[in-house]
């Protein structure tokens, strides 16, 4: 990638960053990154400052991420610092792609407080984010149109997630509660008979996917902050305590409280 980067990647357990254009650089993140995982994503970013780099912009798509360690943000932290006056240089603009939910305020809470030598700014969709990028001539010829569509098939290849399944998934975290089929079949531009049957094929349902979605946003919260369980349950979507437990206990294989304790 050092070489010749335009149109290659780099991928690990919970990253991929990858050169869409000399003047267009990005990140996909997913899943719960510790430390480990930021320090190789560091090392593969300075691709980005090697010698006869051009001006570019950045896009970090961290919508799917379930959480991260503090030690990843630390990590974050001395990239930044270290490569600060490069990144002043080379870097144009950033656009974070923030997760749904309280999970997303404290990713975008992390973000405020890191060094930021350009200038970059949050969304909660990466269409917007893509929008800004190229506002007031920030674009370039040889971008991808269609940006957002780009980070979803770079997603579903490099996860094995098929691309209709990962933007359910996508659009389900952000609509923890009120998501009915049609309006997810609608938003994702098939019909709701297509979504369905697509979901069977790959052995999954909307209700399935939607529990999970649910359960994934409780473990985050679980995890990053003190809130009782009745809070939680409610902030997930489920109608009561009862319901949100039962759920938990039948994906995630334990009560909520367990989780909690278990893991903290």
């Amino acid at each position: 990638m050092a070489s010749a980067p335009v149109g290659r990647y780099v991928a690990g357990d919970t990253f991929v960053h990858f050169c869409a254009a000399p003047t267009l650089w990005g990140v996909i993140l997913w899943g719960r990154p510790d430390e480990t995982q930021a320090i190789a994503l560091g090392h593969s970013l300075v691709h980005q400052l090697r010698p006869g780099a051009v001006p570019h912009a950045s896009i970090f798509d961290a919508s799917r991420l379930d959480g991260a360690d503090p030690g990843a943000f630390q990590a974050a932290g001395r990239y930044l610092t270290r490569y600060g006056q490069a990144l002043a240089a080379l870097r144009s603009r950033f656009a974070l792609v923030r997760p749904g939910g309280l999970g997303g305020a404290v990713v975008a809470g992390a973000f405020d407080v890191l060094p930021r030598p350009y200038p970059a700014r949050v969304f909660t969709g990466a269409a917007e984010a893509f929008a800004w990028l190229v506002a007031d001539g920030g674009g370039a010829p040889d971008w991808p149109a269609d940006g957002a569509e780009l980070l979803a098939t770079l997603y579903a290849e490099v996860s094995g997630t098929p691309a209709l399944l990962a933007a359910l998934r996508t659009l389900l975290d952000r609509r923890l509660a009120g998501l009915v089929v049609n309006d997810a079949a609608r938003e994702l531009g098939v019909s709701e008979r297509t979504l369905q049957r697509k979901l069977a094929e790959l052995d999954t349902t909307f209700q399935d996917e939607q529990a999970d979605a649910r359960v994934r946003a409780a473990k985050r919260l679980l995890l990053d902050s003190d809130a009782p369980l009745t809070n939680i349950a409610l902030d997930v979507g489920c109608a009561s305590l009862q319901h949100f437990s039962a759920l938990f206990r039948k994906r995630a294989g334990e009560s909520p409280s367990a989780f909690r304790k278990r893991h903290r």
